[in-house]
C-alpha cells in the first residue's frame, strides 16, 4: 500500500486512520505564524460512518487505500443494505445502509451507480452530480403571479423522496436534483 505525505491530500481520498479506512471529507492546511504547520481533517470511517476530526502535523506520511470504482445495477433492498450487480461479471455485493447515507432517497431501482471496492468489500457509493427523477405528485401551491419569494411547493419523486421546486414544476415532469443537499437543481 502506497504512502503519502498531508501535501497531496485531496477531498474523497481513502486514507488508513487508525488501521480502519476513512474517507477525507475535508482538510485544511494551516501554518500558524508560531510553531510548525499542519492539517486539520474531517475523516469518515467506512465502517461505521462516524465523521471525525484529526490534525496530521505537516508532511506526515499516511497511508493511501487503494479503492477500485465500479458500475454497478442496483437491484434491491434487502436487510439493512442494498444489493448491487456488476454487469459484466453478475457479481452482487451488498452495501450497508450506513454507508450509503441519505442518497438512498434518489435511488432507483436497476438504474447504474458507481460503487466504490477496497479489497473485495464495498465501501460506498459514489454520488453523481444529477440524479434524473420524474415528480409523481405536484400539489398546486401558492397562487399564480405569487413569486416574489422564489416561492417552492413540495412534490413527490418516483422514488418517494419529497423536494421542494418551483411552482411551475408539474406532474410528470422530470427533473434534476443534487443528491448531496437533496435540492432542486432544474428541468431535465
Amino acid at each position: 500500500m502506497a504512502t503519502i505525505s498531508t501535501a497531496d491530500f485531496k477531498k474523497g481520498m481513502f486514507v488508513a486512520f487508525k488501521n480502519e479506512p476513512h474517507q477525507i471529507m475535508e482538510f485544511q492546511h494551516v501554518n500558524p505564524g508560531k510553531g510548525s504547520a499542519f492539517v486539520r481533517t474531517r475523516l469518515k470511517s467506512l465502517k461505521t460512518g462516524k465523521v471525525q476530526e484529526f490534525t496530521y502535523k505537516s508532511g506526515e506520511s499516511v497511508e493511501e487505500l487503494p479503492v477500485e470504482t465500479h458500475e454497478m445495477q442496483y437491484l434491491y433492498p434487502q436487510g439493512e443494505g442494498y444489493v448491487f450487480m456488476d454487469n459484466r461479471t453478475y457479481d452482487q455485493v451488498t452495501v450497508p445502509k450506513l454507508l450509503i447515507g441519505d442518497f438512498v432517497r434518489f435511488m432507483k431501482e436497476n438504474d447504474t451507480y458507481q460503487i466504490l471496492i477496497h479489497e473485495e468489500d464495498a465501501i460506498g457509493v459514489r454520488l453523481p452530480k444529477k440524479v434524473r427523477l420524474m415528480v409523481t405528485v405536484a400539489n398546486e401551491g401558492g397562487a399564480r403571479g405569487n413569486t416574489v419569494g422564489g416561492a417552492l411547493k413540495a412534490v413527490t419523486l418516483e422514488t418517494g423522496a419529497e423536494v421542494n421546486v418551483p411552482l411551475f414544476i408539474k406532474q410528470g415532469e422530470m427533473i434534476a436534483i443534487d443528491p448531496e443537499t437533496g435540492s432542486y437543481v432544474e428541468r431535465a
